[in-house]
């Protein structure tokens, strides 16, 4: 589990005299999702003093003209505008209608103004999206929505994306992954400026818990391999749900291109505008996805795990695998069958705590690091899923290396670069 830090990053800010930091401004944009935009407004804008937990005050302000129209067709209007985050200490963007889209130009601007002048800046879920387009999260570490983590990566070469984690603070600026995490990350500010007793009593409020943790994610370590229904239509999805199937058999990216009746550059060019990943990076990552599978859930030996997922030798499974990964498969299935707790008793880390943490808060899912490019190939098939559209071409293949563990370093996939699968 990891632990609070009081430290200050040495590249914060200090804050300016008109603004407060329990002043909270929350922007909201057209389209927004409105689970998202409630987890602020419900955290910092109402008075449960009564129940110990000291009171912010909160300014909802318009990130673009109204109206502005959340899912599920509701409307909103906001009290404020950009003009009201010149008050506030902490600003809060609590997702991005879309990651295709650029967000408005005034309101980055607000947001760069507003860090500039020491205000603790908050993305949950997409929000990120907004916090790296204003280049707030340029050499930071990050995470979002697991879903839109290679989107990010690729995108903001410069971000080290960060999928696993619940929420990542770095001092002045601070992200969260999807959904649900935007609760923990505020819960996180609330016990930052308060201490853990108003925390814990605005967690019974919400009746949720006030600090979750790995284990109480569960095992699940691996991605889905479903495809969203939005390219169903599209003639590649046929082709993937067949790769998906026959992963058992040794077969390349040329029989794939055959199967969609293209040749192989037309073939990796449409792939990569669907995906975002290139073919054989893909393949390569759902043959090390159901390696995973099988160590978790089978007692095949390494050697046959490697031949019941398409890999032409052993050896290349335990490349794949632990450049992936960054453990060998019979490390992985070493630990995992450690984690799983045994007649009721608590659950072991997946790893020994570290002796010295990091300054900045980190709240892993699985109790491992990995970077926005290693799990790539199976998410990227999800962006597509908001966009309704290609995302754009680039993909950020290799992330800065920083320490994850004594003698280890950040798990990184190999550039673009295509190399036999096995």
């Amino acid at each position: 589990m990891s632990q609070d830090s009081a430290a200050v990053p040495d590249a914060a800010r200090k804050l300016a005299a008109r603004r407060r930091r329990e002043i909270v401004a929350v922007l909201l944009f057209s389209g927004g999702p409105i689970f998202e935009s409630s987890i602020p407004l419900s955290v910092f804008g109402i008075d449960r003093q009564d129940a110990g937990v000291p009171r912010y005050r909160l300014l909802v302000c318009a990130g673009e003209d109204a109206p502005l129209r959340t899912t599920g067709g509701l409307e909103l209007s906001a009290p404020y505008g950009l003009e009201a985050i010149s008050r506030a200490g902490t600003v809060v963007v609590p997702a991005w209608r879309s990651i295709t889209q650029a967000p408005p130009p005034a309101a980055l601007d607000a947001l760069r103004r507003a860090h500039e002048e020491g205000a603790r800046i908050v993305g949950l879920c997409t929000g990120a999206f907004v916090l790296a387009a204003a280049g707030l999260l340029d050499g930071r570490p990050a995470t979002t929505h697991w879903m839109y983590a290679p989107t990010l990566a690729k995108r903001y070469p410069s971000v080290h994306v960060d999928p696993r984690e619940l929420f990542v603070d770095d001092g002045d600026v601070l992200t969260s992954a999807g959904t649900a995490a935007g609760i923990d990350l505020c819960l996180h500010i609330v016990r930052t400026d308060h201490g853990a007793d108003a925390a814990n009593a605005l967690a019974r409020r919400l009746v949720v818990p006030p600090r979750r943790t790995a284990s109480d994610l569960g095992h699940q370590r691996y991605l889905d391999r479903s495809l969203p229904e939005e390219i169903g239509a599209d003639p590649l999805a046929e082709v993937v749900a067949w790769a998906l199937e026959h992963l058992h058999e040794q077969f390349d990216v040329e029989t794939l291109a055959a199967r969609a009746y293209m040749s192989r550059r037309t073939f990796d060019r449409r792939f990569r505008s669907l995906t975002g990943s290139a073919p054989l990076q893909w393949l390569i990552t759902q043959r090390v996805l159901q390696a995973q599978r099988l160590l978790e859930t089978s007692d095949y030996s390494v050697d046959e795990v490697a031949g019941r997922c398409g890999f032409r030798s052993p050896v290349a499974l335990r490349g794949h695998f632990r450049r992936q990964l960054g453990a060998s498969p019979a490390a992985y299935r070493a630990a995992y069958r450690a984690r799983r707790p045994q007649n009721g008793a608590p659950e072991p880390a997946l790893r020994p705590e570290r002796a010295e943490r990091p300054e900045r808060e980190r709240a892993t899912l699985g109790g491992e690091r990995f970077s926005a490019a290693a799990l790539g190939g199976a998410h990227a098939l999800a962006e597509v899923a908001d966009a309704g559209k290609p995302a754009p071409e680039g993909y950020a293949a290799r992330l800065p290396e920083t320490p994850v563990g004594r003698g280890a370093a950040r798990p990184v996939l190999p550039g673009q670069r295509e190399r036999p699968v096995g």
